[in-house]
C-alpha cells in the first residue's frame, strides 16, 4: 500500500461499531493510505478496540460528545492534515489524493460533495440538490461532508466546540474567514437511513428546524435531547404500524 504523507483520518464513534468497521475496511482497501486512522469512542467498546488493533488504527476512549471526541482525535493526531469522517460515511478511493492536491494548491481546509449512498431515488436527488443550493448561498457544510483541515489552522481557529450537535459551525465560519476553504467536487457517501426511516421531507424539516433553533440561541445539548426524542418517537410509531 502507498502512503499519502501527513493525513490523519479521525472517526468519532458511539453505538455505530459495525458502520465504523465497514468504513475502516473500506479505507484499508485503498492503494493510497492515510498516515494514521484514529477512532475516538464515546463508550468502552472491546470489539471495536480489538478491531482497531488488528487494522493498525489507534483507539481512544472519550466521554459521549461528538465535538469533544473530534477534538480529542485532533489533539492526538500527528499528521499535518486532519480529515474528520462520520462512522457511517462512504468516501471514495481518490479522496486521499484529492485532499493532497487541494492542499498542494494552497487550500487550507474544505469539504466533499454531499451524495447519498445506495440506489438513486427522487428523495435522494431532491435532498442532494437542496444541500447544494444551501451551500452555494453560504450555508455551513456539516460533518457528514468529510471536513479536512490543516492541523495548525484547526488549532488556531479553536477546534470543534465540545457539544453534541453543530460542533463544526463556529470552526467552519472561522476557517472561511481566514483562508481558502474549498468545496471539492469529489463525492462522499452519506447514509440515507434517517431520511428513509422518517421520510425525505420530514427528516429535512427536522434538520432545518434544529439549525434554525441553534441560530436563535437554543443550546446544542437541548437540541440533541430534542432530536433523540423525535427519533425515538418516530421509531415507536413505525414499529406500531408494522405490528398492525
Amino acid at each position: 500500500m502507498e502512503k499519502c504523507p501527513d493525513i490523519a483520518v479521525i472517526i468519532p464513534v458511539f453505538r455505530d461499531t459495525p458502520e465504523c468497521c465497514t468504513l475502516i475496511n473500506h479505507i484499508r482497501s485503498w492503494t493510497k493510505q492515510p498516515t494514521e486512522i484514529i477512532v475516538v469512542s464515546g463508550e468502552q467498546d472491546t470489539k471495536l478496540h480489538n478491531f482497531c488493533l488488528d487494522n493498525h488504527c489507534t483507539y481512544f476512549l472519550s466521554h459521549t460528545c461528538r465535538g469533544a471526541q473530534l477534538h480529542m482525535g485532533a489533539r492526538l493526531a500527528t499528521a499535518s492534515v486532519l480529515w474528520f469522517l462520520h462512522a457511517d460515511s462512504a468516501p471514495i478511493s481518490s479522496s486521499i489524493s484529492d485532499i493532497g492536491i487541494a492542499c498542494a494548491e494552497g487550500c487550507d481546509s474544505g469539504h466533499f460533495r454531499f451524495a447519498f449512498t445506495g440506489a438513486p431515488s427522487w428523495g435522494k436527488t431532491l435532498i442532494e440538490g437542496l444541500v447544494r443550493l444551501r451551500l452555494q448561498s453560504g450555508g455551513i457544510p456539516y460533518g457528514d461532508q468529510g471536513l479536512f483541515i490543516r492541523r495548525q489552522s484547526y488549532f488556531e481557529c479553536g477546534g470543534f466546540c465540545h457539544q453534541p450537535l453543530f460542533e463544526e459551525v463556529t470552526l467552519v465560519k472561522k476557517l472561511r474567514a481566514r483562508s481558502q476553504f474549498r468545496a471539492l467536487d469529489t463525492p462522499i457517501g452519506v447514509s440515507p437511513r434517517r431520511w428513509e426511516h422518517n421520510g425525505w421531507i420530514k427528516q429535512s424539516l427536522i434538520n432545518r428546524s434544529l439549525a434554525i433553533r441553534y441560530i436563535l440561541g437554543t443550546p446544542a445539548e437541548q437540541l440533541a435531547l430534542s432530536y433523540d426524542q423525535i427519533q425515538e418517537t418516530s421509531r415507536l410509531n413505525n414499529n406500531q404500524k408494522t405490528d398492525v
